[in-house]
């Protein structure tokens, strides 16, 4: 199955600003990219430590959904320790009805340790058999009229969720995942695999373990698309081209340029700007699809 070559930007909710959030929404919809993301944490992540701003992220789909009218809105990924499945899946809902049907749906089975114990938030030490468990949870409130579940970590019982969503069946179940048992529920569940890792190198190596775990479950890889985010500075265009010419390549199809928070004494540029020189580099980025046609 051949699917479209896509790309799009991503601007965390992280150490910026509502004004640069909006500048991103409003960039990604005006120059044509396919997808506009943030993510899901509730205290900020990496070197700088966890007191940094940051914005919740559902939150700001909401939001995205009502400043954009073309461009597909999503979270790469939200945490599903964070949320009970039937909230999280009311939430889905609310915000494809808000876009008029433009939501990708992005979860991992979360990973923030600092997260869960500042908040108190339970499930870490068995996430991934919280989330396959939340997958089809949200996926037949998505669909049934009423959802009867008993696991061991969530019940429903003749659970309710109306509206449906507006597509049909659901938006597109983009999950992240790297290890062998998220990849499995990957090749059960997914739409889109959204590959946890950065360097081909390595995405060349989890593509082996995902087909693997596709073959080991009876189900085509071909039929699930395969998407990846990825930094650029703003400085060497032909970086950036490169490297996505690689993941193509590589069989990726869905590019998510990530728009990195600037540090307070960092020498790079801010994140509109670089927005605005992918903008630029689109025409040139689809062209990629060339490559595709001689592989």
């Amino acid at each position: 199955m051949r699917h479209p070559l896509r790309f799009g930007l991503k601007l965390s909710g992280q150490d910026t600003t509502i004004h640069a959030l909006r500048a991103v929404w409003r960039i990604a919809e005006e120059s044509g990219f396919d997808h506009v993301w943030d993510f899901d944490h509730l205290a900020s992540i990496g070197d700088v430590g966890p007191d940094r701003p940051i914005y919740e992220g559902w939150t700001l789909q909401a939001a995205m959904a009502e400043a954009t009218k073309r461009v597909r809105i999503g979270c790469l990924v939200s945490g599903n320790t964070y949320r009970n499945p039937a909230l999280l899946a009311k939430m889905a809902v609310t915000v494809d009805h808000l876009s008029g049907g433009r939501l990708e749906f992005g979860i991992g089975a979360a990973w923030a340790e600092i997260e869960h114990k500042m908040y108190g938030f339970e499930g870490l030490d068995h996430r991934v058999g919280r989330l396959s468990e939340s997958l089809q949870i949200i996926k037949s409130l998505f669909t049934e009229e009423r959802t009867n579940f008993e696991g061991r970590y969530y019940r429903m019982k003749d659970a309710i969720a109306n509206p449906k969503p507006i597509q049909k069946p659901y938006p597109p179940f983009w999950i992240g995942a790297s290890g062998p048992t998220t990849l499995r529920l990957v090749a059960r569940h997914a739409d889109v695999w959204n590959i946890a890792g950065g360097d081909p190198a390595r995405v060349a190596e989890l593509t082996a373990m995902f087909e693997e775990s596709c073959a080991a479950v009876g189900r085509n890889p071909s039929e699930i698309r395969r998407s990846i985010q990825f930094g650029w500075d703003g400085q060497d265009r032909n970086e950036l081209l490169e490297l996505s010419a690689r993941y193509v390549e590589l069989g990726v199809t869905e590019h998510v340029i990530y728009l990195r928070a600037v540090e307070p004494k960092a020498t790079s540029e801010h994140p509109e700007a670089i927005a605005e020189k992918i903008a630029e580099l689109l025409p040139e980025l689809r062209r990629l699809e060339r490559v595709r046609s001689s592989l």
